[in-house]
């Protein structure tokens, strides 16, 4: 099972959803059944490591930051995933509009395992500089996604 996490320059929020959810894979003892990779939907980063404040999330929480580098969305991904797990409606209006039309139902939002929240979108840090609800927000939503996903495995 392939999970691709996506968002605009891939410097924030899906680094720090890959970095968790490699983590929690890891845990979980699923290494080689769950593979996790992240992208942008825009290249206006690609090269760049995480933003400073995203690595400096990411350490105080024990996540590594090795090999996270920016990158946009490839045709290629959305073959690889099976689930394209993006951040806001921005990212998902944007991958749904350039997903092949048989890719265009992996395309979710991170809150949509969790009834009622379905809509909620976790806010770009780049602008508010609030690393740690990303953190949190992914916290809450990333448990869930690896459940869904382990009970597909069986």
């Amino acid at each position: 099972m392939n999970v691709l996490f996506v968002c605009l320059g891939n410097i924030c929020r899906s680094p720090i959803a890959e970095a968790m959810f490699k983590q929690m894979v890891d845990d979980a003892g699923l290494n080689g059944k769950i593979n996790v990779d992240s992208a942008g939907t825009s290249n206006e980063e690609e090269g760049n490591g995480p933003h400073p404040g995203a690595a400096k999330t990411m350490h105080a929480h024990g996540l590594s930051t090795d090999d996270l580098i920016s990158r946009p969305i490839t045709r290629q991904d959305f073959d690889w995933a099976d689930y394209i797990i993006c951040m806001d409606n921005m990212n998902k209006y944007n991958l749904q509009r350039i997903a092949p039309a048989q890719d265009r139902d992996k395309v979710h939002l991170a809150y949509e395992v969790i009834p009622g929240k379905e809509d909620q979108e976790i806010p770009d840090p780049w602008y508010t500089h609030r690393f740690e609800d990303t953190y949190n927000s992914l916290n809450e939503t990333l448990p869930l996604w690896l459940d869904k996903i382990t009970k597909e495995l069986s």
